[in-house]
């Protein structure tokens, strides 16, 4: 099974870093993806969420490591 992590940064920004970050503090092979996500109803930019998508194929990652490291960020990971 390949679990899928997804924390929600307030901007771009952000979003990058913890990419970077998520990538050389848990070893990932590859960085994760990002994605904007816009708010709902909302077409200005100032409006949308960065996801940051950890691919966690083994199984290895906490979810409260995860959650910590996003909250640095003023984020947080998403509820599976």
């Amino acid at each position: 099974m390949n679990e899928r992590h997804v924390l929600v940064l307030p901007d771009r920004d952000s979003a990058e870093e913890v990419a970077r970050e998520a990538a050389d503090r848990f070893g990932l092979p590859e960085e994760p993806q990002l994605v904007r996500d816009a708010l709902a109803g909302e077409d200005d930019a100032e409006d949308a969420q960065w996801l940051v998508v950890v691919e966690d194929p083994q199984e290895r990652l906490e979810a409260a490591s995860l959650d910590e490291l996003a909250a640095e960020y003023e984020g947080w990971l998403e509820a599976p």
